[in-house]
């Protein structure tokens, strides 16, 4: 049943995209009106749950969460300008693959969950395998690598924007069980209930967060004042979407049966479901040779997710 939880995130994060296109607006409009789904929904979960099971909510949780939301802003950021200065189909399996190293080895080395010679190789070569699957997912055609080709100025600043972004991400996913390890919040309060009370109680100073790092980069790096428009409300959708992800992602993390690295990896196979979300859903065309690299990276990309979550069976 944990792992079926886990498996949630990538199924909705796959489909925020998709729901955010449906929904229009600028990269600043769509990133602030996810934020405030994303609020939406963890009032419901403090209103409805954290307050009803008489979960603590102490001044650590909220600096926990409200510092997790400003670094999810970071690497939001870091997308957008990544994508403006590079274009989408060549920043975003950069970006997952990305994601992926890092989380991962961040979570196996620094919160210690890889604890074998054995766990250890495994673990890198099903990491292996997710990245090389995301970047076959995502490969680019032959006229947008002549794009690319023709600016290396700006794919230079797309990489740099990039590097920002996966260092915003990374601190996002980590920080709540980072901040366990290093005795901030005790191993008590994460514990609880297989995590599920911690990480229900931080994702409302989480989202808000979220609101107070999208307005400042909205308005000072993407420039954008127009904030309170009907795109903005109706990417509420979007926002809610991706929070249910959210929710469980940090709930397989702080569950010791999953764990920090499964938890990450499993959340970026939102590619495969974004993928082929966009061809079906969005009509994206993709050539010949396009779709034999998805396939084979979807089948990559799943043999890669099974074997890491097999993981704790080899400690």
């Amino acid at each position: 049943m944990s792992i079926l939880l886990a498996l949630i995130p990538p199924l909705t994060w796959g489909a925020t995209g998709i729901i955010g296109t449906k929904m229009g607006g600028s990269a600043a409009q769509q990133t602030f009106g996810e934020s405030c789904g994303a609020l939406i929904l963890g009032l419901g979960v403090y209103l409805f749950f954290v307050i009803p099971s008489g979960i603590q909510v102490s001044w650590r949780i909220w600096l926990v969460g409200l510092c997790s939301g400003l670094f999810w802003a970071v690497g939001t950021a870091g997308q957008f300008i990544a994508y403006k200065k590079m274009g989408g189909s060549a920043a975003f399996p950069l970006s997952t693959a990305a994601q992926i190293v890092a989380n991962a080895l961040l979570a196996a080395a620094i919160l210690g969950e890889w604890t074998t010679v054995r766990v250890w190789v495994f673990g890198i070569i099903s990491i292996a395998l997710v990245t090389i699957g995301a970047l076959a997912i995502a490969a680019r055609s032959k006229a947008e690598k002549c794009i690319s080709k023709s600016h290396p100025k700006s794919y230079s600043e797309g990489l740099l924007a990039l590097l920002v972004s996966t260092i915003g991400f990374a601190l996002y996913f980590i920080f709540p069980n980072l901040l366990v390890r290093f005795g901030f919040i005790t191993s008590r309060i994460h514990n609880a209930n297989d995590g599920i009370n911690y990480m229900t109680a931080i994702v409302t100073p989480q989202a808000i967060g979220q609101i107070i790092g999208s307005i400042l980069i909205a308005l000072f790096v993407l420039h954008e004042y127009q904030l309170f428009k009907m795109p903005v409300v109706k990417n509420f959708t979007t926002g809610i979407t991706w929070a249910i992800g959210n929710l469980f992602m940090f709930i397989s993390a702080a569950n010791p049966a999953i764990g920090q690295a499964t938890a990450t990896t499993l959340s970026q196979l939102g590619i495969v479901v974004g993928t082929f979300g966009g061809i079906y859903i969005l009509h994206e065309y993709k050539t010949a040779d396009q779709m034999v690299k998805i396939v084979i990276g979807t089948v990559l990309v799943i043999i890669g997710s099974i074997l890491i979550t097999n993981l704790k069976m080899l400690s």
